[in-house]
């Protein structure tokens, strides 16, 4: 089975991105043979729905699982109604990351860990700011 892993770089070596669908890339791998293949997200910079197309692109290689700083809401209902896995809380590089899922030390999560839009540093408030004009 094939394992999805938000990356900052195009290699094993790269650090893990903690935003899955603003993650510069996703390390396409088979955990036991270790090949690999970067594909660059293409929604990085998009302005709306980037989970959802991160997680539709992760969908298209194959993929079993996905291994990930955090996870928002929009991702997370893509994933799960694909019955792809998440695991979250990876940190390190990508082949630390690998190696801990290996091994059983990555949390398998069914719920988002982040509100919608934290990975822009808004974090989901969703709220307007009032200034007073007096």
């Amino acid at each position: 089975m094939k394992v999805a892993v938000s990356s900052q770089g195009p290699d094993l070596e790269s650090p893990v991105d903690p935003r899955f669908g603003r993650c510069a890339y996703f390390i396409i791998v088979d955990p036991e043979t270790r090949e690999y293949e970067a594909v660059a997200n293409p929604g990085v910079q998009a302005a709306h729905g980037v989970g959802t197309q991160a997680a539709q692109v992760v969908g298209s290689r194959g993929v079993g699982a996905v291994i990930t700083g955090n996870i928002g809401p929009n991702p997370m209902r893509a994933l799960s109604a694909a019955g792809i896995e998440v695991y979250a809380g990876a940190g390190g590089t990508v082949a630390q990351a690998l190696d801990a899922y290996v091994s059983g030390n990555l949390t398998k999560v069914s719920s988002p860990t982040v509100a919608t839009h934290s990975g822009l540093g808004r974090g989901g408030g969703g709220g307007r700011r009032r200034f007073s004009t007096s």
